[in-house]
C-alpha cells in the first residue's frame, strides 16, 4: 500500500475529504518526525513504538576496492512492533 492508497482508505473509513485525509496523514508523520528529531519516543499501545538509538562508529569495507572505510556514529530511527499488531499479522 502506498501513500495515495492509504489516503484513499482513510477517506473510505472516516468519510473525510481526500484533502483533509492527506493533511491528517502529513500532520501525523510530521509530528512523529519532530518528536524523533528531539529524541522523544512515540508510542501507540498495541501498534508499536517509534524511537531513536545511537549506532556506534565502525569500520566497513568498500565492496569495489576492499579498502577500509570509517563510518561515523549516528542516530537512527527504530520501530518496535506492539503485541496486538504482532498477533494480527500472524
Amino acid at each position: 500500500m502506498n501513500k495515495q492508497e492509504f489516503i484513499a482508505k482513510l477517506v473510505k473509513e472516516t468519510g473525510a475529504t481526500k484533502a483533509a485525509a492527506g493533511k491528517m496523514l502529513e500532520a501525523t508523520l510530521a509530528t512523529i518526525k519532530t518528536a524523533l528529531k528531539k529524541g522523544d519516543t512515540v508510542s501507540f499501545v498495541g501498534f508499536g513504538t517509534f524511537k531513536t538509538s545511537q549506532r556506534k562508529a565502525r569500520t566497513a569495507r568498500n565492496p569495489r576496492t576492499g579498502a577500509p572505510i570509517k563510518i561515523a556514529k549516528r542516530r537512527v530511527a527504530r520501530f518496535s512492533v506492539g503485541k496486538a499488531l504482532k498477533d494480527a499479522v500472524k
